[in-house]
């Protein structure tokens, strides 16, 4: 029993002598992580080889000419003065909608059609009735003439004594009697061709037409929804098919503080940037000043008409104004186009006038056209550059394309 022992313990592993500890482990890697390290760092952070170090400039757009004309600056909105939510005079379902957005349309063009079988029975029963109240005012003016030929009669008789004075007072009452049933015939008549127009409108009036010409903005209502020219307490019903905005309309409103209002007048030049085109100066002029405050914000409301139309111009656009001097230029269309950089970044060889532009950690040689200058610092240049475009305005050695730059 022994002896069997001594054999089991013989084939036991020894996990102690045979596993390093954990430690030690890490104590052996530590090295090849540090080197590791180093070597990052190295790469990434060591200067780049064959680089140079230069100082940038930004090309930007030249500073406006109404800009330095105007006397007062203020933000607003380009609003419609005549726009319209087009609806119906009566409730009705909606069966076709003929507009989208974005559709320009004209003055009485269809825009949608309800349904109108009820008020097409309602114009067939009038014009019935038309027809009946004709039929009885024929048949009383027939009865009309002969009431008239015996009377006549009977007057001839009683002249010569051979009838009664109550025969011929009978057939005087009858006459009297039928012409008053004619007359109430004729208005009778007059009656149902006013209803029968009544029902044609009521017709008409479930054809939607456009009030005037201009845009659809917006497209409220769907085939098969109600629609009201009131509002229904469920909000299942539409109180609109489409609103259409005239473009002719367009104009600006800007609230101006009260403290600078006196430096505005009706008919003052304004040059306008709409916020989507910041580099588009349009000419307007003040149309009229509102006469009244608002005094929790102290401003004045003015409003700008544009002196051109462009299709470019949408309503609720963003825009800045600035109110011109006396001395504003007759045209804004003679702002100066191009950008500006700075004096040093412009070199020149035989080929012409150049700079270098910096582009994905290089530089390129790029030809430009120059403008004239609107300060000692700054030139135009008209041709070659965009704004926003980086130029290397000063670097620590000459420069070759395809360079390879650190910017300071």
């Amino acid at each position: 029993m022994s002896e069997t022992s001594d054999r089991i313990q013989a084939l036991k592993i020894d996990r102690e002598a045979a596993t390093p500890s954990g430690s030690g482990r890490l104590w052996l890697l530590a090295p090849a992580i540090v080197i590791v390290l180093l070597l990052g760092w190295w790469f990434v952070l060591r200067p780049s080889a064959g680089s140079i170090l230069i100082e940038t400039d930004t090309a930007r757009r030249p500073p406006s000419i109404a800009a330095a004309s105007s006397v007062l600056d203020a933000s607003g909105y380009v609003v419609a003065r005549r726009q319209a939510t087009v609806s119906s005079k009566l409730t009705g379902k909606v069966e076709e909608v003929l507009v989208e957005e974005g559709m320009r349309v004209e003055k009485d063009q269809i825009v949608a059609r309800l349904d109108d079988r009820t008020q097409q029975a309602q114009l067939e029963l009038a014009n019935a009735q038309i027809v009946a109240a004709r039929a009885a005012l024929a048949e009383i003016d027939a009865q009309l003439r002969s009431a008239r030929l015996e009377r006549n009669r009977l007057r001839d008789l009683a002249d010569r004594q051979l009838t009664s004075a109550s025969s011929l007072d009978t057939a005087e009452a009858n006459y009297d009697a039928l012409a008053a049933r004619l007359e109430t015939g004729r208005e009778n008549v007059k009656v149902s061709e006013r209803n029968s127009a009544l029902a044609q409108d009521a017709v008409d009036n479930m054809t939607i037409r456009a009030p005037f010409g201009g845009m659809v903005v917006s497209k409220n209502a769907q085939p098969g929804e109600m629609i009201s020219p009131v509002s229904a307490g469920g909000g299942f019903t539409r109180t609109g098919i489409c609103t259409i905005v005239d473009m002719e309309s367009l104009e600006i409103e800007v609230d101006v503080n009260e403290a600078y209002i006196q430096r505005v007048l009706p008919g003052q030049r304004v040059s306008a940037t709409l916020d989507a085109y910041p580099s588009w100066q349009i000419p307007a002029e003040v149309i009229a000043i509102v006469p009244t405050a608002d005094r929790q914000k102290a401003t004045v409301r003015v409003r700008i008409g544009f002196l051109e139309r462009d299709e470019r111009v949408l309503r609720d656009m963003g825009a800045k104004v600035a109110f011109l001097g006396s001395e504003a230029p007759v045209e804004l269309q003679q702002e100066l186009q191009g950008v500006m950089i700075a004096q040093e970044a412009l070199m020149s060889d035989d080929d012409g006038d150049f700079v270098w532009r910096v582009r994905n950690g290089l530089v390129e040689k790029r030809g430009v056209t120059l403008g004239g200058s609107r300060d000692r610092d700054r030139v135009l240049i008209t041709n070659g550059l965009a704004s926003g475009d980086t130029v290397v305005r000063s670097s620590e050695s000459a420069l070759s394309a395809g360079q390879k730059i650190k910017t300071e």
